[in-house]
């Protein structure tokens, strides 16, 4: 598997950013924290630990307790690749994440973000 930079940086370091762009869209860190923990399984207990940890997107997601088995209804284009279309499974996780912060900061309903 290809090594890409973004394995080895922490969660804790790209947090920050997720939150911050869905706040210039007016929606909510908590909004975030849903997203975030209902695509890994991830309590929001465990997910401050995984932050307080610095724990590396690697590990964040391979230690993830549940990946949500809806996660493959996420469609669409992050950074002009099609996340359906990724190989690398990491790397696919990691874009559906972003794709859901995509939907949150376009302002789409919940629901629909969460694929109910």
């Amino acid at each position: 598997m290809t090594q890409h930079r973004i394995y080895s940086m922490s969660f804790a370091s790209v947090y920050p950013h997720y939150v911050a762009k869905a706040e210039r869209k007016g929606r909510t860190k908590a909004e975030v924290d849903r997203i975030v923990c209902w695509l890994t399984g991830y309590t929001q207990a465990e997910l401050a630990a995984q932050i307080d940890g610095k724990t590396s997107f690697e590990d964040f997601f391979g230690q993830a307790p549940r990946l949500n088995p809806s996660r493959d209804l996420i469609k669409g284009v992050v950074c002009g690749v099609r996340v359906e279309d990724i190989e690398e499974p990491l790397m696919r996780e990691i874009r559906y994440l972003d794709k859901l912060i995509d939907e949150l900061a376009k302002g789409k309903a919940m629901e629909k973000i969460l694929r109910k």
